[in-house]
């Protein structure tokens, strides 16, 4: 286990907002849109998740690190996020289970972060102003130095992250025999979302971002999924045009998170930037079909205009609704097999209430 290394480290908003601590991780620089995650534990999954790339996570939790981490809890093959902001940054672990301690696992990864700065102030912060980008450095302690390396990083607005995380190549998991072919488009797939499928007895064959249509259809799917990602999918023509083009196949169409928004954006519904997103795993979010609530977890900054959802009720069916804020957090397409939650059913670790909606594609692809 890697000893600590108790170098300060320095975190500027791009508002000119200044916090001091220390290094965490890799000694170096790094930069990305700030945001914070309330959750208590799944800190690995968090780091993990492709929707994250481009992110600078502040964690609202007061430990992280103290369970260690290992390589199966993992959402994608490295390391997401862009930069970690944290109170204690707990190095030494007690879970036998664990590969490694989170020091040993950032330096590994090259993930520069700072603790021991004070956390609540900077989610008020967050909260009060926004999100923006920001700054973390361990290497580079001059602020106007900083301050010029931040204004060069662009704004998350317009931005198209999913086809940087999307797998390169085609590939397959689950049994070949399996009962159902479901086609994954990859805009920042997370592996329990795949695990999901595969359990309910799915080949999967999961395509590049950026895949034709024609390729996609040559698999002879049962159902498509549109995935989870990064950036603003405003910014991504191409994969509303892909949309666009599934639903017209009229098999059942299932998005999460990113692929709710593309799925609003293909029914020419806008999408925006949220003030400061949803990130955690305890947002109550009540189903308007059952009448039952359910705890979710979250993770976006982007969503689908509320407004242009009521104002289309002819052609859209509002599933769910968040009753935190009241934003659309699902949506059913009328007349058509395809629907969409903004957030994560497959919650691994997190709250199994929305599992039910895998199920649901199931019976739709059986039907």
């Amino acid at each position: 286990m890697g000893e600590l290394i108790e170098a300060p480290a320095i975190l500027l908003l791009e508002d000119g907002t200044v916090f001091h601590g220390k290094a965490a991780g890799h000694i170096g620089t790094t930069t990305g849109e700030i945001c914070f995650n309330t959750g208590m534990t799944g800190y690995q999954e968090i780091f993990t998740d492709p929707s994250y790339f481009g992110q600078l996570l502040v964690t609202t939790n007061a430990h992280i690190g103290n369970y260690g981490t290992k390589r199966s809890e993992t959402e994608s093959w490295s390391i997401k996020i862009a930069g970690l902001i944290c109170k204690n940054f707990t190095w030494k672990y007690s879970r036998q289970q664990a590969d490694a301690s989170i020091q040993d696992y950032f330096e590994e990864e090259k993930l520069v972060g700072i603790s021991d700065v004070d956390t609540r102030a900077i989610v008020r912060h967050i909260r009060d102003k926004g999100a923006m980008n920001a700054i973390i450095s361990s290497e580079i302690l001059d602020v106007e130095e900083l301050k010029k390396k931040l204004a060069e990083v662009p704004s998350m607005k317009g931005l198209e992250l999913a086809s940087k995380v999307s797998t390169k190549e085609a590939y397959t998991l689950g049994n070949p025999d399996g009962k159902y072919k479901v086609a994954v488009m990859d805009y920042g797939i997370k592996q329990n979302i795949l695990n999901c499928f595969i359990d309910r007895d799915c080949y999967v064959k999961v395509f590049p971002a950026k895949s034709s249509i024609e390729e996609v259809k040559a698999f002879e799917p049962d159902g498509y999924f549109l995935s989870n990602g990064p950036g603003d999918p405003a910014s991504m023509d191409y994969a509303v045009a892909q949309t666009k083009a599934l639903m017209e196949e009229d098999k059942p169409l299932f998005g999460i998170c990113l692929g709710h928004q593309l799925l609003g954006l293909a029914a020419d519904l806008p999408t925006y930037k949220m003030h400061h997103g949803h990130r955690g795993i305890n947002h109550p979010v009540k189903n308007l079909v059952t009448g039952k609530c359910e705890i979710t977890s979250q993770n976006h900054g982007f969503g689908v205009d509320p407004e242009a959802i009521r104002n289309n009720q002819d052609r859209i069916e509002i599933t769910h609704v968040n009753l935190n804020d009241d934003t659309i957090e699902g949506i059913q397409v009328k007349g058509t097999k395809a629907f969409s939650v903004q957030y994560h059913p497959e919650a691994s670790p997190g709250p199994h209430d929305a599992r039910y909606l895998f199920d649901h594609f199931i019976k739709l692809m059986d039907n």
